[in-house]
Protein backbone atom coordinates (compact mmCIF):
# COMPACT_ATOMS: atom_id res chain seq x y z
CA UNK A 1 0.00 0.00 0.00
CA UNK A 2 2.91 2.39 0.54
CA UNK A 3 4.83 1.87 -2.28
CA UNK A 4 1.55 2.27 -4.42
CA UNK A 5 1.09 5.34 -2.83
CA UNK A 6 4.48 6.14 -3.42
CA UNK A 7 4.29 5.48 -7.32
CA UNK A 8 1.40 7.51 -7.31
CA UNK A 9 2.95 10.73 -5.60
CA UNK A 10 5.86 10.01 -8.32
CA UNK A 11 3.46 9.71 -11.33
CA UNK A 12 1.45 12.62 -10.73
CA UNK A 13 4.75 14.34 -10.01
CA UNK A 14 6.14 13.52 -13.38
CA UNK A 15 2.75 14.24 -15.23
CA UNK A 16 2.86 17.79 -13.62
CA UNK A 17 6.44 18.05 -14.72
CA UNK A 18 5.61 17.11 -18.10
CA UNK A 19 2.35 19.09 -18.63
CA UNK A 20 5.04 21.84 -17.15
CA UNK A 21 7.70 21.80 -20.06
CA UNK A 22 5.05 21.30 -22.53
CA UNK A 23 3.31 24.82 -21.56
CA UNK A 24 6.96 26.42 -21.25
CA UNK A 25 7.89 24.65 -24.73
CA UNK A 26 4.81 26.84 -26.39
CA UNK A 27 5.83 29.85 -25.09
CA UNK A 28 9.43 29.08 -25.91
CA UNK A 29 8.39 29.15 -29.64
CA UNK A 30 11.03 29.42 -31.90
CA UNK A 31 10.36 32.99 -33.43
CA UNK A 32 12.13 33.88 -36.85
CA UNK A 33 14.39 37.14 -37.04
CA UNK A 34 12.13 39.97 -37.74
CA UNK A 35 13.62 41.94 -41.29
CA UNK A 36 14.84 44.85 -40.44
CA UNK A 37 15.51 48.41 -42.96
CA UNK A 38 16.34 52.36 -42.52
CA UNK A 39 13.24 53.71 -43.95
CA UNK A 40 14.27 57.58 -42.46
CA UNK A 41 17.45 58.83 -41.24
CA UNK A 42 17.67 62.98 -39.90
CA UNK A 43 20.38 64.59 -37.74
CA UNK A 44 18.46 65.30 -34.44
CA UNK A 45 21.15 67.39 -32.54
CA UNK A 46 24.91 68.35 -33.91
CA UNK A 47 27.35 69.04 -30.83
CA UNK A 48 30.91 69.47 -31.53
CA UNK A 49 31.52 66.19 -30.66
CA UNK A 50 28.66 64.24 -31.14
CA UNK A 51 25.67 63.66 -33.76
CA UNK A 52 22.62 62.40 -32.79
CA UNK A 53 20.12 60.79 -35.57
CA UNK A 54 16.76 60.01 -35.61
CA UNK A 55 16.51 56.80 -37.25
CA UNK A 56 13.36 55.18 -38.15
CA UNK A 57 13.33 51.32 -38.51
CA UNK A 58 11.15 49.56 -41.25
CA UNK A 59 10.51 46.24 -38.99
CA UNK A 60 8.76 43.13 -40.92
CA UNK A 61 7.54 40.35 -38.74
CA UNK A 62 7.64 37.00 -40.61
CA UNK A 63 6.58 35.28 -37.56
CA UNK A 64 2.52 34.07 -37.34
CA UNK A 65 2.19 35.85 -33.25
CA UNK A 66 2.60 39.51 -33.28
CA UNK A 67 6.12 40.86 -31.32
CA UNK A 68 5.82 43.43 -28.49
CA UNK A 69 8.63 45.45 -28.65
CA UNK A 70 10.67 47.09 -25.76
CA UNK A 71 13.35 48.32 -26.99
CA UNK A 72 15.98 48.30 -29.22
CA UNK A 73 19.84 48.57 -29.63
CA UNK A 74 21.42 48.80 -33.16
CA UNK A 75 24.94 49.40 -34.60
CA UNK A 76 25.25 51.34 -38.15
CA UNK A 77 28.05 51.14 -40.46
CA UNK A 78 28.13 53.33 -43.47
CA UNK A 79 29.98 51.99 -46.44
CA UNK A 80 31.78 49.45 -44.17
CA UNK A 81 32.64 52.34 -41.28
CA UNK A 82 31.25 52.48 -37.78
CA UNK A 83 28.75 55.08 -37.85
CA UNK A 84 26.85 54.76 -35.43
CA UNK A 85 24.96 53.05 -32.28
CA UNK A 86 22.32 53.66 -30.45
CA UNK A 87 19.49 52.25 -28.01
CA UNK A 88 16.22 52.97 -27.62
CA UNK A 89 12.68 52.10 -25.24
CA UNK A 90 9.73 51.74 -27.12
CA UNK A 91 6.14 50.11 -27.02
CA UNK A 92 5.67 48.82 -30.15
CA UNK A 93 3.33 46.12 -31.51
CA UNK A 94 4.12 44.60 -34.91
CA UNK A 95 0.96 42.54 -35.69
CA UNK A 96 1.77 38.56 -37.12
CA UNK A 97 2.81 39.48 -40.46
CA UNK A 98 2.53 42.92 -40.31
CA UNK A 99 5.17 45.97 -40.27
CA UNK A 100 5.55 48.80 -38.49
CA UNK A 101 8.41 51.93 -38.38
CA UNK A 102 10.42 51.83 -34.91
CA UNK A 103 11.98 55.16 -33.64
CA UNK A 104 15.52 54.49 -32.64
CA UNK A 105 18.30 57.52 -31.55
CA UNK A 106 22.00 57.01 -32.34
CA UNK A 107 25.01 58.62 -31.51
CA UNK A 108 27.74 59.41 -33.58
CA UNK A 109 30.60 60.93 -32.46
CA UNK A 110 32.26 63.35 -34.51
CA UNK A 111 34.96 61.40 -35.90
CA UNK A 112 33.23 58.30 -36.68
CA UNK A 113 31.69 60.67 -39.79
CA UNK A 114 34.38 62.08 -40.57
CA UNK A 115 35.43 58.34 -41.08
CA UNK A 116 32.28 57.52 -43.39
CA UNK A 117 32.38 60.60 -45.20
CA UNK A 118 36.24 60.07 -46.58
CA UNK A 119 36.51 59.25 -50.16
CA UNK A 120 32.32 60.04 -50.71
CA UNK A 121 31.99 63.77 -51.84
CA UNK A 122 30.75 62.74 -55.15
CA UNK A 123 28.11 59.75 -54.12
CA UNK A 124 24.50 60.01 -54.46
CA UNK A 125 24.18 56.59 -52.38
CA UNK A 126 25.49 55.33 -49.25
CA UNK A 127 25.87 51.74 -48.45
CA UNK A 128 24.54 50.52 -44.90
CA UNK A 129 24.76 47.52 -42.55
CA UNK A 130 22.60 47.85 -39.64
CA UNK A 131 22.83 45.11 -36.75
CA UNK A 132 21.08 44.70 -33.37
CA UNK A 133 18.88 43.24 -31.27
CA UNK A 134 14.94 43.72 -30.40
CA UNK A 135 14.28 43.14 -27.06
CA UNK A 136 10.25 41.28 -26.44
CA UNK A 137 8.62 42.58 -23.39
CA UNK A 138 5.69 39.81 -24.17
CA UNK A 139 5.81 36.17 -22.61
CA UNK A 140 7.41 34.53 -19.44
CA UNK A 141 10.46 34.80 -20.10
CA UNK A 142 11.67 38.36 -21.90
CA UNK A 143 14.35 37.54 -24.84
CA UNK A 144 15.68 39.23 -27.76
CA UNK A 145 15.50 38.70 -31.58
CA UNK A 146 18.69 39.76 -33.23
CA UNK A 147 18.70 41.40 -36.93
CA UNK A 148 20.62 42.05 -39.78
CA UNK A 149 20.47 43.95 -42.84
CA UNK A 150 22.26 45.83 -45.33
CA UNK A 151 20.84 48.28 -47.99
CA UNK A 152 21.42 51.66 -49.64
CA UNK A 153 20.66 55.21 -48.74
CA UNK A 154 19.92 57.49 -51.46
CA UNK A 155 20.93 61.25 -50.26
CA UNK A 156 19.19 62.93 -52.18
CA UNK A 157 16.20 61.08 -50.59
CA UNK A 158 17.13 62.87 -47.36
CA UNK A 159 14.75 65.99 -46.90
CA UNK A 160 17.70 67.56 -44.43
CA UNK A 161 20.26 66.66 -47.35
CA UNK A 162 18.57 67.88 -50.54
CA UNK A 163 17.35 71.47 -48.75
CA UNK A 164 21.22 71.73 -47.94
CA UNK A 165 21.89 70.99 -51.83
CA UNK A 166 19.33 72.93 -53.04
CA UNK A 167 20.94 75.90 -50.45
CA UNK A 168 24.23 75.28 -51.70
CA UNK A 169 23.86 75.15 -55.77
Amino acid sequence: MRQSLRLSKIMVLAAVVTFYLAGCAGVGKRMEPPRVKIANIRPESINLLETVFEVQLRVFNTNDTPLTIKGVESEIDINGKTFAFGVSDSDVEIPAYGTELLPLRVYSSVFDIIKSAVGMHNQEQLQYHIKGKLRLGAGAFPRALPFESEGTISLPDISEFRERRQLTE
